[in-house]
């Protein structure tokens, strides 16, 4: 048995906002598992950190070595240069994605996880279908609400 384990992510969005979905595949030896969802109104960004957030939380067992790759320089970015954790010490003052950024954290620190930045739309395998799953994920019949999405535009409404 290993404890590495190999999650490749990928958001989509019709327009920033509209509909979006994720897409997941983890890959553990031989074993492979896809996921993927769709929402009918929510942000790129969203949809970015939510796929990896849904990777993350499908691992069984913990303090496992995850290799996570992401095309998303803004998930990458956040916790490669530390912003995400200066951010939490202000307690997401003024930040996107609050709700999103907390639960990342939370599932992010299960484990020992390593962000890869991949380019996405250039021949890579798994990030492909990552694109692939997330694309129909946001065309699906049975859309999501992504409640977070309405909270942060509900928020920023009032003031």
């Amino acid at each position: 048995m290993t404890d590495e384990v190999t999650i490749y992510t990928d958001g989509a969005c019709s327009g920033n906002p509209g509909p979006g979905g994720y897409g997941v595949v983890l890959i553990s030896g031989r074993h492979r598992k896809e996921l993927s969802e769709g929402f009918r109104l929510t942000t790129n960004n969203r949809m970015e950190l939510l796929a990896a957030i849904m990777g993350l939380e499908a691992l069984k067992i913990e303090n496992l070595k995850v290799n996570l790759y992401t095309d998303s320089q803004y998930l990458v970015n956040a916790v490669n240069n530390g912003w995400l954790f200066n951010w939490e010490m202000k307690r997401f003052a003024k930040k996107k994605n609050q709700d999103l950024w907390i639960r990342f954290l939370e599932v992010y620190r299960r484990h020992r996880v390593k962000l890869v930045w991949v380019k996405g739309h250039n021949n890579n395998t798994e990030n492909e279908r990552c694109d692939v799953l997330a694309v129909a994920a946001s065309k699906g019949p049975d859309l999501k609400e992504d409640e977070g999405y309405q909270a942060n535009d509900e928020a920023e409404e009032l003031i």
